[in-house]
């Protein structure tokens, strides 16, 4: 979960999708021998202080990873979660040097909007349609989201959080308030769908998109059913490319960082496909629990826990009792380094607390202009 002044998401993701950024080289930087000196001291003194926090948070975290196993086994098994069934100490801190950045290394630039472009059009001979006012694509997404189940609450709250409550449907994280500057993940569009997530939606539910096209193109008046008919044989393509490999997130965050992935990036942009993708990675998520027999309506930030998280901690997060909620910390949903890279989860320590503290920033960023626009939508 990320950012505070931000918009606690883009950092949030920054921290749990890390693995899932697509990154292309820039020269490498030329360092002094008194510059590699310097860094190498530090080095040797950040290495120490790591080592020594380590004999303290190793025993910590295996706890955490052995408890979450062992709740995931308790609920496959219908058994009940009880409070022991979770750490409720909070981490040992970190207080040594920070890991400096070595002067020689590689600098790495994440892929932007016209890097998904050229490679759509380069792979796919594809151009996403792209509105021409802001207000389409919200309507657009508006009608999607409603037809695939979620509520005009859950929409607008989450897209207030994730999009800053004023962004566009081309909003890339990192640039939220400045188009130049550097993209910190291919997080893209209302719900910050990564590269990943495209390909990997498109594997999953790329027949059921086809079927949607190929509806509107039936019912479509001439002019737009051809731009349609095209637009449906160029997803048949990125579909089967999708398909290509087995389904793991995994497999499919190595696929987002091609060319051919980063061109499937670019359907967030199209204002027919882009809606689809994006209501239906929370879709994913609402089913998810609903299949695990979760049939209480999910909050706006509960919805938004399992968006960012994953749907197995975010459900882990969502079906932790009340009662509970004040009592155990965030730190068992994340892994050691996604915690410590995580300033929102560790400010907010426990349940209660984060998801109080999300839905603070969804009912600030709800008074902005672009999530008033898209609740008109609906």
């Amino acid at each position: 979960m990320r950012r505070v002044p931000i918009a606690v998401v883009s950092l949030i993701a920054a921290v749990l999708a890390s693995s899932a950024v697509a990154q292309t080289e820039a020269p490498k930087a030329n360092a002094t021998p008194a510059q590699m000196a310097e860094y190498l001291v530090k080095l040797a003194e950040y290495d120490a202080a790591r080592a020594a926090y380590q004999v303290r948070a190793a025993p910590y975290w295996a706890e955490v990873k052995a408890k979450r196993a062992a709740r995931f086994a308790k609920r496959r098994g219908h058994k009940e979660i009880a409070l022991d069934d979770y750490v409720l100490t909070q981490p040992p801190e970190y207080t040594g040097p920070k890991k400096p950045i070595d002067p020689a290394s590689t600098r790495h630039e994440v892929p932007v909007v016209a890097d998904f472009l050229q490679a759509a059009a380069q792979q796919f001979d594809f151009a996403p349609e792209q509105p021409a006012r802001e207000i389409d694509f919200k309507r657009a997404y508006a009608r999607v989201a409603l037809a695939a189940g979620l509520t005009k609450d859950q929409a607008v709250r989450v897209y207030a959080f994730e999009a800053t409550g004023n962004g566009n449907y081309d909003l890339e994280a990192g640039q939220e308030f400045d188009r130049n500057a550097l993209a910190i993940t291919t997080a893209l569009g209302y719900n910050q769908l990564l590269s990943t997530n495209s390909v990997e939606l498109l594997a999953e539910q790329g027949k059921q998109f086809i079927e949607t096209l190929k509806s509107r193109s039936a019912e479509a008046p001439a002019a737009k059913r051809a731009a349609l008919e095209k637009k449906t044989a160029v997803l048949q393509k990125m579909v089967t490319f999708a398909r290509s490999v087995r389904d793991d997130w995994n497999v499919h965050e190595r696929l987002g960082r091609t060319p051919k992935g980063l061109g499937i990036h670019a359907l967030n942009l199209d204002i027919d496909i882009g809606p689809l993708l994006q209501a239906q990675k929370l879709m994913n998520s609402v089913n998810f629990a609903r299949e695990r027999g979760y049939s209480e309506p999910l909050t706006a930030a509960e919805l938004e826990m399992m968006n960012l998280t994953g749907d197995g901690n975010g459900f882990d997060i969502v079906t932790l009792p009340q009662a509970m909620r004040t009592r155990v910390p965030t730190s068992n949903f994340f892994t050691q380094s996604g915690y410590e890279h995580n300033p929102v989860a560790r400010k907010n320590n426990t349940v209660a607390a984060l998801l109080s503290a999300t839905d603070a920033v969804m009912d600030r960023e709800m008074q902005l202009p672009g999530a008033k626009d898209l609740a008109a939508s609906f």
